[in-house]
C-alpha cells in the first residue's frame, strides 16, 4: 500500500512540473515565434520626384499610391536609400528658434515619419494646395489625412527610395518610359550640416 501510495505521489508531482514547465514555456514562443512564410518583412516606399507620387511596396506588390510635394529648387528633397527611424503622432516642429505645437498651423501636419537622414523625412501639411508640386524645403509632404493612412502601413526600419530621375523601377511602379530627367537633389547625409533629429515628440526639420 506504501509502495503505491508513494509511487502515486511521484507520479504526480511528475505530471505537475511537466503541466508547470509547458505554461512557463508557452509565454517565451509566443515573443519569440519562429520565422516563417508569413512573418512581416521590411515594407518599401518609392519615392519618385519627378511624378512627384509614392507607393508602399509589400514583397513587390504595390500596396498603395499617393501624390506628394517634394522639395523646391533652392531647397531639394534627398535621393538615395534611407530607413525609417522614427515615427511620430501630433508632432511638435521645431526649426531655427521657432517652436509651433501640434495643431492647424503645424507644418508638418498631424503625423511625422522620420528617416536616417537627421532632419529629413514623411510629413503632413498645413498646405495641402502644395501637394502635386515642387514647394517643401526638402522633405516628402502628403496631405493630413494621406498622411495617416501611410503612417498605419509603415514601421520603423522600413526602407525608403527616393528617386531623382524615372529609371526602370519608376516607370514600372508609376507607369511611363524611363527617360534622363533628373531633378535637384539636397547633399547626401555626410554633407548635410545643421539638421535636427527627430524624435518622439518634437522634430526639426526641412519641412
Amino acid at each position: 500500500m506504501n509502495r503505491v501510495t508513494r509511487w502515486a505521489e511521484n507520479t504526480g508531482s511528475k505530471h505537475f512540473l511537466a503541466v508547470l514547465a509547458l505554461a512557463a514555456a508557452i509565454p517565451c514562443w509566443a515573443q519569440n515565434p519562429v520565422a516563417g512564410d508569413g512573418e512581416q518583412q521590411n515594407r518599401v516606399v518609392l519615392v519618385s520626384l519627378v511624378d512627384r507620387k509614392l507607393a508602399v511596396i509589400d514583397n513587390g506588390v504595390v500596396i498603395a499610391t499617393f501624390q506628394v510635394a517634394v522639395g523646391a529648387i533652392v531647397s531639394p528633397s534627398p535621393t538615395g536609400e534611407f530607413t525609417i527611424v522614427s515615427r511620430v503622432t501630433n508632432p511638435t516642429y521645431y526649426h531655427r528658434g521657432t517652436v509651433i505645437p501640434a495643431g492647424k498651423d503645424n507644418p508638418v501636419g498631424t503625423r511625422w515619419v522620420g528617416l536616417t537622414l537627421k532632419g529629413y523625412g514623411i510629413h503632413g501639411t498645413n498646405a495641402p494646395g502644395s501637394i502635386g508640386r515642387a514647394a517643401s524645403h526638402g522633405c516628402i509632404r502628403l496631405r493630413n489625412r494621406d498622411m495617416e493612412r501611410l503612417f498605419t502601413m509603415l514601421r520603423v526600419g522600413d526602407t525608403v527610395q527616393i528617386h531623382g530621375e524615372r529609371d526602370e523601377q519608376v516607370a514600372r511602379v508609376f507607369g511611363g518610359q524611363t527617360d534622363q530627367t533628373v531633378v535637384a537633389s539636397a547633399q547626401d547625409p555626410a554633407q548635410s550640416n545643421g539638421q535636427q533629429e527627430a524624435t518622439q515628440s518634437a522634430v526639426g526639420m526641412g519641412n
